[in-house]
């Protein structure tokens, strides 16, 4: 993304402005909220479907990190690593997840339609319009 680290960090920590900005979100909503950690409900949608999920939210502001960790739902015990690292072409924003299905034998078929049908989806729109924003908002200010 070619916006500054800070910007694109505090956006993505930013919960109450996922709604606004991501178009595939529907709603969050705090059921906990202080400046370093939040629980919410997330929801979204993947392609009309509705999607949701409770999540805890820990904002790392020493290292510029945000871990999730999935409460509920089909992800419960999901952790997600958002990591923000400078390369010479803008800064790179990855999204980690770690989902570790709690009945072994389901894990391939869960890997497929809970991972790589709903997760990575979601993850990618999540990059794809907040890239899109954090870089129209970096060009307003230097312009």
């Amino acid at each position: 993304m070619r916006a500054s680290k800070r910007l694109i960090f505090e956006t993505a920590a930013d919960l109450e402005r996922w709604p606004k900005i991501l178009p595939h979100y529907r709603y969050i909503r705090f059921l906990e909220r202080s400046r370093d950690r939040n629980i919410v409900v997330m929801a979204a949608r993947r392609s009309g479907i509705p999607i949701s999920w409770a999540s805890e939210q820990i904002i790392d502001r020493s290292k510029l990190e945000i871990h999730f960790h999935h409460l509920k739902s089909w992800t419960k015990g999901m952790q997600v690593v958002w990591t923000f690292s400078d390369t010479p072409d803008g800064v790179l924003v990855k999204i980690s997840h770690d989902l570790r299905f709690r009945i072994a034998a389901f894990t391939p078929i869960i890997d497929l339609v809970i991972g790589d049908f709903f997760i990575h989806n979601v993850a990618n729109k999540t990059l794809r319009s907040m890239k899109a924003y954090v870089e129209a908002k970096a060009n307003r200010v230097t312009a």
